[in-house]
């Protein structure tokens, strides 16, 4: 568990630049990335669970898209912090935030009508296990919905991308939060992560039936939809 605790730890570091550095290291798109997520996991009037919420980007979309309620929880207490100085101006009603860890979730089975993920898998100690819990507070029929980068397929754009994620994110991330090291962990997360094929087969291993996915970001990024059966 000594890499979970490093995560945490990070994290918990790069809190005061976070949003800044994601919306700069993604041109603002990370904003439409999640309010696509959001979407596809269908939220209207029922219960949300957001896994590793940071600073509740996600969370926010959820309730504005008409979640009755949503569960914003995450492993690192400064982030939740942060979260928390956003609820004043956004809609404070609705959302509870939670301490959590995505690999002992502290939910009943079939809590949630949909559970939703930013930029969590590649970071977890136990990637089936993270889905199990994903799968297991899910109610039969909801949604479990992954935002994430994902290798890019062998092609003109994997140069580029790799030249990307391995010199100007960690640039940007020392320059803007002066955390350099945070932000060449970024990259390197990517390691030997599934391809978004393979995570698929993934979500399909611990109990999902019909599971799909988006590429975004010049096929950086990916959206996986899996639906838990009846």
């Amino acid at each position: 568990m000594a890499r979970a605790a490093q995560v945490r730890e990070m994290f918990g570091r790069i809190v005061p630049r976070y949003d800044v550095v994601n919306r700069l290291m993604t041109g603002g798109q990370d904003v439409g990335w999640r309010r696509v997520a959001a979407q596809a996991a269908r939220p209207e009037g029922g219960v949300a669970l957001d896994i590793a919420t940071g600073t509740a980007d996600l969370a926010f979309d959820l309730l504005r898209l008409g979640a009755r309620r949503v569960v914003a929880a995450d492993f690192c207490v400064p982030m939740l912090s942060a979260a928390q100085r956003k609820l004043p101006v956004s809609e404070p009603r609705g959302i509870q935030l939670m301490a959590a860890d995505a690999l002992a979730l502290p939910y009943a089975d079939a809590t949630f009508d949909c559970v939703t993920s930013g930029f969590l898998l590649r970071n977890v100690v136990d990637l089936p296990l993270c889905l199990r819990e994903m799968h297991r507070v899910l109610r039969p029929g909801g949604r479990a919905v992954s935002l994430d980068l994902t290798p890019i397929p062998a092609g003109p754009l994997a140069p580029l991308a790799g030249f990307y994620f391995h010199r100007v994110v960690p640039l940007l991330g020392r320059l803007v939060s002066g955390d350099g090291a945070a932000y060449r962990y970024l990259p390197s997360s990517l390691a030997g992560f599934p391809t978004a094929d393979c995570l698929t087969d993934l979500f399909r291993e611990v109990g999902f039936g019909q599971v799909t996915y988006r590429r975004f970001g010049f096929g950086a990024i990916a959206i996986h939809v899996a639906t838990k059966n009846e």
